[in-house]
């Protein structure tokens, strides 16, 4: 057997780039809550004392950025009495929405069906599911989002006493081939009050996090647990470290496991196929891998700005599908339309509450149109047809 170590982190909803995250991602949610048709490209960025949020929003309705900035610090613990709030936006460019209300093929004569809208950036958007957990996430990410997620709600309801908004995660599992056998490293930081000790820390988390979180997947005596490695951690979230949007674009996918394009996902409504794409991707690898067509898999998608239909597309099951990847990638565009309209429509993209997705991932939740598997019969056939 080949053994290795695949690690992954997770952040809390107070690290100050996710809080800019969920920032940008609640601004977007008011938007679409007055205007179905907004587009909105919005980046937060947070330091001591001061959050800045730019960027190109387009709403029929004002939106008051600032009372949103307001209620999102003081529901992740922060105090916004102490924040000078800078905000500098406007419009989507007017070349970017001509392209986008009105796709390449469109302007060239070709009607298709949802072939009105273009794309609303250029670049690859990966999706990837894997059976080595019940959420087809890879076992590090779904371990070390567990641990940050419970670490936020012993704060709100005082399971622990004296830890603060900041905080983050990393969790290192041995693997024999694929196969996850152990836990071999556990890192927790979070930030807590002066007068908490570090033995009354390591202790509540030990007792009040970690059991609970690995209760599944058990760690052992040989595991190395590292709580606030730092040692003292009094002064985090903005005060401490600067926080930006998609700076975590790793947790907020696959924790560095699977392939990423680079782009952000928070911020940006979905024309922008940096998000939408990213979620049908996802979509389309969940399915193949829940069909029992294959171990893993990972879903390649590109655009080109202004164009309806992508220029690329691909799967890759790393040599574990059960057909071709050549059968799935026709069977795949057969069943599931690739267009940013057809996307938006099948995944109601314009009826998410964005803000549940920008912390603890964007794939986690049974409760997200793009995790769930309503196309299963159709691929199944379409395999079938194409794999005699």
């Amino acid at each position: 057997m080949s053994k290795r170590y695949l690690t992954a982190e997770s952040v809390c909803a107070g690290h100050p780039d996710k809080l800019c995250d969920i920032i940008a991602d609640n601004i977007l949610d008011e938007c679409f809550r007055r205007d179905k048709a907004s587009r909105v490209a919005c980046e937060v960025m947070a330091t001591k004392g001061k959050i800045i949020v730019a960027g190109e929003i387009s709403c029929s309705e004002k939106i008051d950025i600032r009372s949103i900035v307001k209620n999102v610090l003081k529901e992740l613990g922060y105090n916004h009495l102490k924040f000078l709030i800078y905000v500098y936006v406007h419009n989507q460019s007017s070349d970017i929405a001509a392209g986008v209300n009105t796709a390449l093929e469109a302007r060239n004569g070709i009607n298709e069906q949802y072939g009105s809208i273009g794309a609303g950036d250029q670049g690859t958007m990966y999706g990837y599911a894997t059976k080595e957990t019940r959420e087809m996430l890879p076992l590090p990410l779904v371990l070390s989002h567990r641990i940050v997620k419970r670490l936020d709600e012993a704060r709100k309801g005082k399971l622990i006493k004296g830890i603060l908004p900041d905080g983050k995660a990393q969790v290192t599992i041995e693997y024999n081939d694929d196969v996850p056998v152990r836990v071999k490293t556990i890192v927790v930081s979070v930030q807590h009050e002066k007068n908490k000790t570090q033995e009354e820390l390591k202790s509540d988390i030990l007792n009040n996090v970690l059991w609970q979180c690995f209760e599944d997947f058990s760690f052992d005596d040989e595991t190395e647990i590292l709580i606030n490695p730092s040692g003292q951690f009094v002064l985090g979230g903005p005060a401490a470290d600067t926080g930006l949007t998609g700076r975590k674009i790793m947790v907020d996918t696959y924790g560095g496991l699977a392939s990423h394009g680079g782009g952000a996902l928070c911020g940006k409504d979905p024309t922008k196929v940096d998000r939408s794409g990213a979620y049908m991707a996802r979509y389309i690898a969940k399915h193949i891998v829940w069909c029992d067509l294959a171990e893993k898999c990972e879903v390649a998608i590109s655009y080109a700005i202004g164009k309806a239909n992508p220029v690329a597309f691909s799967i890759n099951t790393f040599g574990t599908g059960t057909v071709s990847d050549e059968v799935l990638t026709i069977a795949a565009q057969e069943v599931f339309n690739l267009r940013p309209a057809a996307i938006i429509e099948k995944l109601r993209l314009r009826n998410i509450h964005y803000s549940d997705t920008a912390v603890y991932g964007h794939f986690n939740s049974c409760l997200f149109p793009w995790e769930d598997v309503n196309k299963y019969s159709e691929l199944k056939e379409a395999v079938e047809k194409y794999a005699d």
